[in-house]
């Protein structure tokens, strides 16, 4: 059974995949769940603490750690579901462990949406849209591309570009890449 790993930057509608898979009954593990889930562990509030935490817990236990803490949970939902969606890989040492746990079976969705839409996107869901809110957006994306998710989108085996199309035509387009994945065992197919 296929698991689809998403990945993409702040505001580009990885989130969106997630709600899209979960209406249609596909069962979704957040990685930044095992962040939020540590952050509360440490009595820290996962809104002001979220990065810190990540780049410790990966200090501490390895750049794949956050996917070896996410890894049972996907396991468990592997075995009863025609497909899991895993929402966030972050680093090639996250790709590494669930290729190495899934083979083939694993397969990378990257969701793309230029700087300025994402933005745009984020300050519409009430975070700061102002030139310190881009400057914050900005560091947190220098953050995540430190840990490789550059690399991560650049070995995407599927991309759905979320830049000039509504949200209908956006969910559309996941729930066809999600079907095809799971007709396909794993394959995502062609762009989009």
């Amino acid at each position: 059974m296929p698991v689809v790993g998403t990945v993409g930057m702040p505001g580009s509608g990885k989130g969106e995949v997630a709600a899209v898979a979960e209406a249609a009954g596909v069962p979704v593990v957040t990685m930044g769940d095992v962040i939020r889930t540590a952050c509360r562990d440490r009595g820290l509030d996962p809104a002001d603490h979220h990065g810190a935490v990540a780049r410790a817990l990966r200090d501490e236990n390895g750049p794949a750690a956050i996917a070896e803490a996410s890894l049972p949970h996907v396991e468990d939902a592997h075995e009863d579901a025609e497909i899991v969606v895993v929402d966030g890989l972050r680093s090639p040492d996250e790709v590494a462990l669930f290729r190495e746990r899934f083979g083939d079976e694993f397969s990378i969705l990257a969701v793309e949406a230029s700087f300025e839409t994402r933005a745009d996107r984020l300050g519409d869901r009430g975070r700061d849209a102002t030139d310190a809110g881009h400057e914050r957006l900005r560091a947190r994306e220098e953050r995540e591309l430190g840990w490789g998710m550059d690399e991560v989108i650049g070995a995407a085996d599927q991309r759905v570009e979320n830049e000039d199309r509504s949200l209908a035509e956006f969910r559309a387009t996941v729930r066809d890449v999600l079907e095809l994945a799971s007709a396909e065992g794993g394959d995502a197919g062609d762009e989009r």
